[in-house]
């Protein structure tokens, strides 16, 4: 599941895969443990609070404020094909942080620490295999 990701190593087994299939459904999930109720976002297979590997997938709303963003003009191999690109660090309503490529609904210019976001899952449709993503935009856009 997770080569959906496409440019990224991933080892070949995780109790987390699910994420790629809510994630290609239109849905960001992040985990709840069973055990304390500690919640994360990415999901966690295993909790940081008290190390107990049972959780369940629980929904985020992808809102949010952003945290920090940077505009990459030299490229990591591998992204070499995609220039110049932003990418900005979100933290999330119900707890978790992420990072996501910054979508065309925010201007650079209009860019400021501690505004509110809306995450939006993402599928590059035109390249096989899918390739899933999500990007940060203005609030209401999808």
């Amino acid at each position: 599941m997770f080569s959906w990701f496409g440019k990224v190593s991933f080892v070949p087994y995780t109790k987390v895969s699910d994420f790629a299939v809510h994630l290609r459904e239109g849905r960001l999930m992040g985990s709840e443990c069973s055990k304390c109720g500690f919640a994360t976002f990415p999901p966690r297979a295993d909790c940081p609070e008290c190390r107990s590997a049972d959780f369940t997938y629980r929904q985020v709303s992808g809102r949010g404020t952003l945290f920090t963003w940077s505009r990459i003009d030299a490229a990591p191999t591998g992204f070499e094909d995609l220039g110049t690109y932003t990418v900005a660090v979100v933290d999330l309503e119900e707890g978790g942080r992420l990072l996501g490529w910054l979508g065309d609904s925010i201007a650079e210019s209009d860019i400021q620490i501690g505004m509110s976001v809306q995450v939006v899952p993402r599928i590059f449709e035109e390249i096989e295999p899918i390739k899933l993503y999500y990007t940060v935009e203005a609030p209401a856009v999808d």
